[in-house]
């Protein structure tokens, strides 16, 4: 794969070339595969992440982040956690 078209690939997925070299990358991926599967993959990436439908709420990110510490991981985030999402343990006497 060519360096420099490798290196256009992010733009090419944001619609951010000009239009010669948009059709320079295109015709080069149609000899390259592995070009033409990261052009594919990072558009369509894009696009699903533009996507205004898609609502990042609090619930999401709370469930995000339990399955992250179930799997391990230790966050440290810049803002303190509210009391209301922690969990309540009885306390057995």
């Amino acid at each position: 794969m060519n360096e420099t078209y490798q290196k256009l690939v992010d733009l090419y997925a944001g619609e951010e070339l000009p239009e010669e070299l948009n059709n320079e990358l295109e015709a080069a991926a149609k000899t390259d595969p592995a070009l033409m599967q990261d052009m594919k993959s990072l558009r369509q990436t894009v696009v699903a992440l533009r996507d205004d439908e898609i609502e990042f709420t609090e619930e999401s990110y709370q469930r995000i982040l339990m399955k992250l510490y179930a799997r391990g991981g230790h966050l440290q985030t810049q803002s303190p956690e509210p009391r209301h999402l922690q969990y309540q343990l009885p306390i057995s006497g």
